[in-house]
């Protein structure tokens, strides 16, 4: 009988995109520019995605993630904080969530409440101590890290023992007709429906990125292999509606270990 072969740890999520930057060196300048240009419009736009089910669902994402009244939050990738105004909600008290982002456009878009904090910062180095937060949320921005295990490994070093990660992302479809819908629709669909919200050519540009993006991404398994390989325990996938993953980890605390 023959064992599988258990999956690899991944660095970059995927290759360099050359329809829109020659080189990985290039990815981070060509996202910072691309979503500074599209923040005014991009919440907007996020609704028509997601047919004004996206708050609800990034809420009870959070739950089954582990995230209750109290705990001490951080948001990577908080962009124009969409995860990050339900993790206020959540936890009772906005001023303990803390959000960090590349991107200073996107995060002077925001709506959420005065006291949260937000910092311009990349997942790969983050400017917090050790052992800091009870819980760290990314929302759709796996993709955009430039090295998985770099910003993995900082995810667990920012966790306080016994801290909790949930990490959101949109995987492509198994289902042949899933994956041709889901590719119609945000290369096709959604930047057309752009020109009405936004004269920005930026905007139709970044949502056939994410498709692109979203579709050379390495696949699940690779990602939760990396995250193992960070030092995270009992990593996990969550699925919903074939297309929606929840990733989640918990740091090891060895005070609870025999």
């Amino acid at each position: 009988m023959n064992t599988p072969k258990p999956a690899p740890v991944v660095h970059a999520p995927h290759i360099p995109l050359t329809d829109y930057y020659a080189t990985e060196e290039d990815r981070s300048a060509y996202l910072r520019h691309i979503f500074d240009n599209t923040a005014a419009d991009y919440d907007r736009i996020e609704a028509m995605l997601a047919w004004g089910t996206g708050s609800r669902y990034r809420r009870q994402a959070l739950i089954r993630g582990g995230l209750k009244t109290g705990m001490k939050v951080l948001d990577v990738g908080v962009g124009t904080g969409l995860v990050a105004a339900q993790a206020c909600i959540l936890v009772g008290n906005p001023a303990l969530v803390t959000g960090v982002d590349p991107s200073p456009g996107m995060m002077a878009a925001s709506k959420l409440p005065d006291t949260m904090v937000l910092m311009e910062g990349r997942a790969e180095s983050l400017p917090f101590p050790d052992n800091h937060f009870d819980f760290l949320s990314m929302g759709y921005a796996l993709r955009h890290i430039s090295d998985l295990g770099v910003a993995f490994a900082e995810f667990e070093r920012v966790l306080k023992p016994g801290g909790r990660l949930c990490l959101l992302e949109i995987t492509r479809p198994q289902n042949r007709f899933g994956r041709w819908l889901l590719k119609n629709y945000m290369r096709g669909v959604i930047p057309l429906l752009t020109r009405f919200v936004s004269r920005q050519k930026d905007n139709a540009t970044l949502w056939r990125y994410f498709w692109d993006s979203i579709e050379a991404c390495v696949p699940p398994e690779q990602v939760l292999a990396t995250l193992s390989a960070a030092g995270l325990t009992q990593v996990k996938r969550h699925l919903e509606v074939g297309m929606f993953s929840e990733y989640q980890a918990i740091k090891a605390d060895p005070g609870l270990s025999d």
